[in-house]
């Protein structure tokens, strides 16, 4: 029995590591030519902060699970940190899904009143915001030191889950409205960014979700169900790698082979054009 629950922690963590890896050289190569080489709009300003939050993420996952390896000892300062990078993108995927299925139901409105550097101001408010608000609630828990302060930890363990199962929620509701608007009430021919929206809110269901039921229910799935923390931390790899392929997919033209920025560019450069189009022409 004990040799097949280490063959299979064996098995997922280098699955994990495999894919952590992968997901570095994607998102790397998204950060690269989307930072540098592609015209970036208003919504695209989102996809490079996503990026980067995998990046940081699968970064933070990869180097603590072979330190782990090493020593043959786990830290949960490790996972809170982990978790940081996570809880990023999770802010950035739910503000990007927001104000992208507003932009498409009232277009008009959003050129009306949306400021120009909205996206960069709502990025640099969950850089500031979700690091703390993770961090508070892993210290008082006991995550970052050996003692904890249970009605502290009480206290700011409710708010951060709260938060975090709101934001799956205002994701998956704005990806849901946005495929219900674009495939039965639009009128215009579907934009490129419409699958990035909904590829990123189904990875979000799949393979997010489980890494944030493990934040909220950590103690009870340790004792309970063992086998869910690995497997959730593996999910949550693959939620962060595959972004990168869900912009090659929608970037790619079948049958043609072609250098990586160009299929970057038609996945996420049309929309700087579009975003561009959709401010109103004094801000531009």
């Amino acid at each position: 029995m004990f040799g097949l629950w280490r063959t299979f922690n064996s098995v997922v963590f280098y699955l994990s590591l495999a894919v952590g890896l992968g997901g570095l050289v994607g998102n790397g190569l998204v950060l690269w030519h989307l930072g540098l080489h592609i015209k970036k709009g208003p919504f695209s300003v989102y996809i490079l902060h996503l990026a980067a939050a995998d990046f940081l993420f699968l970064a933070c996952q990869v180097g603590f699970s072979v330190v782990q390896a090493a020593l043959g000892a786990q830290d949960t300062l490790y996972f809170a940190v982990a978790f940081t990078g996570f809880s990023v993108g999770l802010w950035l995927l739910a503000a990007f899904s927001a104000e992208r299925c507003l932009s498409a139901v009232f277009p008009s409105g959003c050129q009306r009143c949306r400021p120009r550097h909205t996206a960069g101001v709502v990025c640099g408010l969950v850089w500031a915001l979700s690091p703390p608000a993770v961090l508070l609630t892993g210290n008082a828990c006991g995550l970052l030191r050996s003692s904890a302060r249970p009605l502290t930890c009480l206290r700011y363990h409710s708010a951060s889950v709260v938060w975090l199962l709101s934001l799956v929620c205002a994701a998956c509701v704005a990806g849901l409205v946005l495929f219900v608007w674009v495939a039965c009430c639009s009128q215009r021919q579907r934009p490129k960014f419409y699958g990035i929206v909904l590829g990123s809110v189904l990875l979000l269901l799949f393979c997010g979700l489980p890494f944030v039921l493990y934040w909220s229910l950590r103690p009870l799935l340790n004792l309970l169900l063992p086998v869910f923390p690995p497997l959730a931390a593996f999910l949550a790899c693959v939620h962060s790698s595959s972004r990168p392929l869900i912009y090659f997919t929608v970037g790619r033209q079948p049958g043609r082979r072609e250098p990586l920025r160009a299929v970057l560019q038609r996945a996420l450069g049309e929309e700087a054009a579009l975003g561009a189009a959709s401010l109103p022409m004094g801000l531009m």
